[in-house]
């Protein structure tokens, strides 16, 4: 038999609408009674019903997570952040994919509202910083989060990270190491943390007197195939880097795998490093040097700020960045 929000009432001893405060978070319940009705509802294993909930108010205790983003680890570990979150106040997610080259892409995510009735949006990079986006959600009236947005300055609620600060650490870090020419692998053209993380690795060099030179960047697109290919074009060049930093870690395996058809040893004669520190880099060999981005506590500050009642709003507080050495970087070999 199906236990009912009335079965946790009685076991509770408190009303059916108390037990409704509680499920639904308001802050206007004591904290004796608080856990008191969650007691119940754990001994009782009760599973409340979205469908109900939404019956009993203007919500649908939903939220949306749309992403593009070629990286399955990186948006795996988003969900996981997310997920954490919602199962906290028993929201349901929704995970939707999309197409950033999509002429209808706007339009596309007004009706995943209008068809879910969802709470509200999570824009994971670089769907925050998309104005048509933007602007039908807000034409919509529904609340949205960015997650490191391009801009910000803009009021909308967003969470963020220093990615040019990052990558000017781990550029610091390679010509710590001794290396100068050092090879860069971009990310996807309009990505705005890729253009951060790029901003970040001329920074460092500018800082050590070392000159940008474009013959050491090559454009990637945040997955493997297209780190592979960037990197091999670099080590074919007359004048090969030493070190290469590709702006993601996917990109940095599709480098190592570049190297390693080469025949070229990694860390000895080439380093190279990523940018995230997701599953993927840990299972490489040699395990990727690469900067820990909180991706997981992003998300999660941005299912927070999605699903606060006080209506604070303003921008999550993350961890910081951190750099992560491992076997595939190490001090320049004599020429």
């Amino acid at each position: 038999m199906r236990i009912t929000i009335r079965d946790v009432s009685e076991a509770a001893g408190v009303s059916f609408k108390t037990v409704s405060r509680v499920l639904n978070k308001e802050r206007h319940v004591r904290p004796a009674t608080r856990e008191r009705v969650e007691a119940a509802m754990k001994a009782l294993n009760f599973r409340p019903s979205y469908a109900a909930r939404a019956l009993a108010g203007a919500r649908s205790f939903q939220i949306a997570l749309i992403y593009d983003n070629p990286s399955p680890y990186y948006v795996h570990t988003i969900q996981m952040g997310v997920r954490a979150r919602c199962m906290e106040d028993r929201i349901r997610m929704i995970v939707q994919p999309c197409d950033l080259a999509s002429p209808g892409l706007a339009a596309e995510i007004g009706g995943l509202v209008d068809e879910t009735h969802v709470d509200g949006v999570i824009l994971a990079p670089p769907l925050g910083d998309i104005a048509a986006v933007t602007a039908e959600l807000e034409r919509r009236g529904v609340p949205y989060v960015r997650i490191t947005p391009g801009d910000p300055t803009v009021a909308e609620a967003r969470v963020t990270m220093d990615d040019a600060g990052a990558a000017a650490r781990m550029t610091r870090h390679l010509i710590d190491l001794g290396h100068v020419r050092i090879g860069f692998v971009t990310g996807p053209a309009g990505h705005v943390s890729a253009q951060r993380r790029l901003e970040g690795y001329r920074s460092a060099l500018a800082e050590a007197g070392i000159a940008a030179e474009a013959g050491l960047m090559a454009a990637g697109g945040f997955d493997f195939e297209t780190g592979e290919a960037a990197a091999g074009a670099l080590l074919d060049a007359a004048a090969p880097p030493t070190a290469i930093f590709a702006s993601n870690d996917d990109m940095a395996a599709g480098a190592l795998a570049a190297a390693h058809a080469r025949g070229i040893a990694v860390p000895d004669a080439l380093s190279i490093a990523g940018f995230d520190d997701i599953d993927l880099a840990r299972a490489v060999w040699p395990p990727l040097t690469t900067i820990r981005q909180p991706i997981h506590a992003l998300a999660y500050a941005a299912a927070d700020m999605l699903l606060d009642t006080d209506g604070s709003g303003g921008a999550g507080a993350v961890p910081d960045y951190e750099l992560v050495v491992r076997g595939s970087t190490g001090v320049r070999r004599a020429e």
